[in-house]
């Protein structure tokens, strides 16, 4: 039955009306099931339908609508896009078919389905692409539907397209608002984490607030940290906290490939774990806490493994690729932290070496060498009691004021001061006492040489080590060179103060200077480098010990 004028005037404003409060619905499920509710209300069926395709074209929903929840519930299995669907879902125009079991498409209906006899299907298509479909079936009234019904519905399907369209790209935009929330709320957490993990050094400060940021960004129950040993083959669990009274695990150790611990240390990926199914090495009591999940992330320093971290939870949902991703960040974070922490903690190790280092040195170039100054002046002391008994008591009291002063000087070293023969007034000054010294400890002559001015801007450091490598070489050519006569020379360039000492004692074979060189002439060596200078020296037998010394005038860069 065609309509009349008005009639199809008033279908038309009806249809004009509602189809502007279709764009106003930006959910899709609710805008399908309105879609379908107005084209049945048009044309007047029995039963309608809307289906809307994938990007790969296959029915992704099918939303029915004249049937009762619970009829619905009892078909075998809603359209999958076989018969007439499957027609329209490749048909650029309508089809309207008077009685479908008379289609040669047409397949049937699954079990419980209710009996159908005319169709009509209008495709909704946005320029070239086909979004989906509307399906009505059985018109009230008319045993088919009308070409005027397929023109209503064709129009309605204009509508719907705008609708799908601005429903799809609402739903776009929430999603993608909602990967930039969390992505900004992930970078946020990362720079929490990078600024807590960069404001200590120390190790188990680093560990709980990387787990404790971990734990409350992810909304997770309990943690644990598992660090590897320093052989390199062992992890050793640190720390453990959260809901879990007890650890995890039946044991706190785990070698590489041993567990999943040991497998995930090994393999360097993630693993996301059931703990609804047996797992070695869990104790059972974790499952019956009602934790499901454990998410378990390799710490990493570079290609260098630091550890393993695991965060549990008792939710129910899985935890997504992005949340494993953030945490997969937050463990290199946490190993690029412990790294630094151990990094550090062999700096603290080597400087209280390199102090013990210092401190013996100064013992061997200062200390040693007063007290075997005093052993010579006890010396002359016995040779002249019979002789002279004033003098050999003068030498006496000389060589106990010279043990007390050691005395001091052990303590002053100890607390880093600097050493008495060194004074406040410069180099010079400091080797015109060591030359005094050694001229009453030893009668043996000594000169100095050097300038008098010039060498007030040199560093302190760059000077004490000078003064130590004239220290030292003079107590050699006491105890091993027998020398009778010692020359001091120091002069200066632009850029550095040089410092050479001759004496003509016995001398050595160089060759052999691996063998004997002992920890007086290696301190020189040390001493003079650790400024940025060096020492060169030349000796042979019969022939006397020359020592080359020199530093720069600046502190070394």
């Amino acid at each position: 039955m065609l309509l009349t004028r008005e009639q199809l005037q008033e279908r038309l404003i009806a249809l004009h009306r509602a189809s502007l409060e279709l764009v106003k619905d930006v959910s899709l499920e609710h805008l399908l099931e309105r879609i379908a509710t107005l084209a049945r209300e048009q044309v007047e069926a029995r039963y309608a339908a809307v289906g809307v395709l994938d990007d790969d074209g296959k029915l992704e929903k099918f939303i029915p609508i004249g049937m009762t929840e619970e009829e619905t519930r009892k078909i075998a299995h809603l359209p999958c896009g076989e018969g007439l669907i499957g027609v329209l879902m490749d048909a650029e125009e309508p089809l309207r078919v008077p009685v479908i079991q008379n289609h040669p498409r047409s397949v049937g209906f699954p079990l419980h389905h209710p009996h159908m006899t005319s169709f009509l299907g209008v495709p909704i298509r946005a320029g070239d692409r086909q979004l989906g479909q509307i399906y009505l079936t059985d018109k009230i009234d008319a045993p088919e539907f009308t070409a005027d019904d397929e023109k209503i519905i064709q129009m309605l399907a204009a509508y719907a397209a705008a609708a799908i369209q601005n429903a799809r790209f609402v739903k776009e935009m929430r999603e993608r608002d909602t990967a930039l929330t969390r992505r900004s709320e992930d970078l946020t957490l990362l720079n929490e984490i990078a600024t807590a993990l960069t404001s200590s050094l120390e190790l188990d400060e680093i560990l709980n607030k990387t787990l404790a940021s971990v734990m409350g960004y992810m909304k997770v129950e309990a943690g644990e940290i598992f660090l590897l040993e320093d052989d390199k083959q062992t992890l050793r669990m640190v720390l453990h906290r959260g809901q879990a009274a007890e650890a995890f695990w039946t044991r706190n150790r785990f070698q590489l490939g041993e567990g999943i611990i040991g497998n995930v240390a090994e393999s360097g990926r993630p693993v996301l774990a059931d703990l609804t199914q047996d797992s070695e090495f869990l104790r059972p009591a974790v499952a019956k806490a009602g934790f499901r999940q454990i998410a378990y992330l390799p710490m990493k320093a570079g290609e260098n493994l630091m550890g393993v971290m695991s965060v549990a939870t008792r939710s129910i949902e899985p935890l997504d690729d992005s949340g494993l991703q953030m945490l997969g960040a937050v463990a290199n974070w946490a190993g690029l932290a412990v790294d630094n922490a151990h990094l550090h903690q062999n700096s603290r190790r080597l400087a209280v070496l390199e102090e013990r280092d210092r401190i013996g040195m100064d013992l061997h170039d200062g200390i040693i060498q007063s007290i075997y100054g005093v052993g010579l002046s006890l010396e002359n002391a016995l040779h002249t009691l019979d002789e002279d008994k004033d003098l050999a008591r003068v030498r006496i009291k000389e060589s106990i004021d010279g043990l007390n002063q050691a005395i001091r000087d052990i303590r002053a070293y100890i607390l880093d001061l600097r050493p008495r023969q060194m004074g406040n007034d410069g180099l010079m000054s400091g080797l015109k006492r060591l030359a005094t010294e050694y001229r009453a400890n030893t009668f043996s002559e000594v000169s100095l040489k050097g300038p008098q001015k010039g060498l007030d801007d040199i560093p302190q450091i760059n000077a004490l080590a000078l003064f130590h490598i004239c220290q030292e070489t003079l107590a050699n050519a006491a105890k091993h060179a027998a020398a009778k006569k010692v020359d001091v020379n120091v002069w200066t360039t632009s850029d550095r103060v040089l410092m050479e000492i001759h004496d003509d004692g016995k001398g050595f074979v160089i060759e052999k200077m691996s063998t004997t060189i002992g920890h007086g002439l290696s301190n020189m060596q040390t001493r003079a480098r650790g400024v940025g200078g060096d020492v060169d020296i030349s000796s042979a037998p019969g022939e006397g010990t020359t020592i080359l010394a020199w530093v720069p005038r600046g502190i070394k860069h």
